[in-house]
């Protein structure tokens, strides 16, 4: 029996160990499609998603990559950074230019020819890809020639598979701002699809033969399964400082916080809000095209608003801030050279200009009723109160001001008064009221 025993022993073990050496449940093999949406100007925070999107995906196999893009363009250095990032990347990267109605305008442009597939959405359009300098500027003609002839080898590089319809196609986007509709890019081959959705666009690439760092590879998306990847946190908060409107409320409220603090010491809630906003400013207007002489009109503006509370000119100078600070958010972002997608809101700047002039004529006028009341501490603040008698006033005596019990002299020699009588202080002589009978 024992040696039954023994001889079970050593079958549970051996199957125990053979179950360990093979796997217990089959992996999942499922491809993966992994799918960015980008939406707005190109700027650092969307090449920073690109880039940490390609990561993903390349770390977890992925088929695939999908940048789903819809864009007015951007700056040319992000464009080439975005650019280079694609042709980098050990995955296909497909950009997909959609939804309906969306575009890839300017610098966007670019983007999709990098890509190793394009396709766009119906009713979307591609071009217009004339270039401007880094801050949105225009060019001037001998470094416009060079940067569009620079651009247009770019594309012609990137076409260079496409044939020569979709090179002319190209290079005409470039030199003479041209604007195609994806059926009209889709004819002379600048892209190899018109996808009316992602699972459109999976079964269009499905078998497709793309080039990725010199090897072709098939791609097989029939089966794959999306998996999108949304941006960060940090990465929409980049995006959103980069939005003009949103600079210039916080230009407003970070210069507001800080004069709150200085004027009123010893607080930190003020100030800590103050250098936050105006933080995130700065970075907003490292990035977007501004005319910088701007800020000096915003300066002047918050200027005249303290000049008008310590020097009360009866409004004046809050009006004369209000158009500064109307004027300088209009010279700073709204100059002929920034794009008309870089903009800012004119009601919002006329909007938070009045609301602005408006809190410091408000805060004025609380100063100046302030120097307006009487003093109500020390000896001023004893005069015209009016007590008690608590004895008889012969011409000295006590009388009850408040809560406080105070030695008391008559104002008229000889006068006399009872206790109880209502006494008013005409005056403090040291430590001593002189009193008078109250109306």
């Amino acid at each position: 029996m024992h040696k039954y025993n023994l001889l079970l022993l050593a079958f549970l073990v051996s199957g125990l160990l053979f179950g360990a050496a093979g796997p217990v449940f089959a992996q999942d093999v499922t491809p993966q499609i992994i799918v960015l949406t980008a939406d707005g100007p190109i700027t650092p925070p969307m090449s920073q998603y690109l880039s940490r999107g390609i990561k993903i995906a390349e770390r977890q196999g992925a088929e695939a990559l999908i940048f789903q893009l819809n864009t007015p363009g951007g700056s040319l250095d992000t464009m080439l950074e975005m650019e280079e990032t694609i042709l980098g990347a050990n995955i296909p990267v497909i950009v997909y230019v959609a939804p309906s109605g969306a575009m890839a305008a300017s610098a966007g442009t670019i983007i999709t020819l990098a890509g190793h597939a394009a396709a766009m959405a119906p009713n979307t359009i591609i071009g217009a890809a004339s270039p401007v300098g880094s801050q949105g500027e225009n060019l001037e003609t001998t470094e416009e020639a060079k940067v569009k002839n620079a651009m247009s080898n770019v594309a012609e590089t990137l076409t260079e598979r496409r044939g020569e319809t979709a090179k002319a196609l190209a290079v005409d986007t470039i030199m003479n701002a041209v604007a195609a509709t994806s059926n009209e890019a889709l004819q002379a081959g600048l892209i190899d699809f018109v996808s009316t959705d992602l699972n459109h666009l999976r079964s269009q690439l499905d078998g497709m033969l793309v080039n990725v760092n010199g090897q072709s590879v098939t791609l097989h998306t029939a089966n794959a399964i999306f998996v999108p990847v949304d941006i960060s946190l940090i990465e929409q908060v980049l995006l959103i400082v980069t939005d003009p409107n949103i600079v210039f409320l916080l230009i407003t409220i970070g210069v507001q916080a800080i004069i709150i603090e200085i004027s009123s010491p010893g607080g930190w809630v003020a100030g800590f809000i103050g250098v936050v906003c105006l933080g995130l400013a700065t970075f907003g207007l490292g990035i977007l095209p501004v005319n910088w002489f701007g800020l000096l009109f915003i300066v002047t503006s918050f200027v005249l608003f303290i000049l008008d509370i310590k020097a009360p000119t009866h409004g004046g100078l809050t009006a004369a801030g209000i158009g500064s600070l109307i004027v300088g958010a209009l010279v700073l972002f709204n100059t002929p050279a920034t794009p008309s997608f870089q903009h800012v809101s004119v009601p919002l700047v006329v909007g938070v200009s009045i609301a602005s002039g408006g809190i410091f004529f408000a805060i004025m006028m609380i100063a100046l009723r302030a120097q307006r009341v009487p003093i109500h501490t020390g000896e001023e603040s004893m005069e015209g109160r009016v007590g008690i008698a608590r004895s008889v006033l012969n011409p000295k005596g006590s009388v009850q001001i408040g809560g406080e019990l105070w030695t008391a002299q008559l104002e008229q020699a000889g006068e006399k008064l009872p206790a109880g009588t209502r006494v008013e202080v005409v005056r403090v002589n040291g430590i001593r009221l002189i009193v008078r009978k109250a109306e």
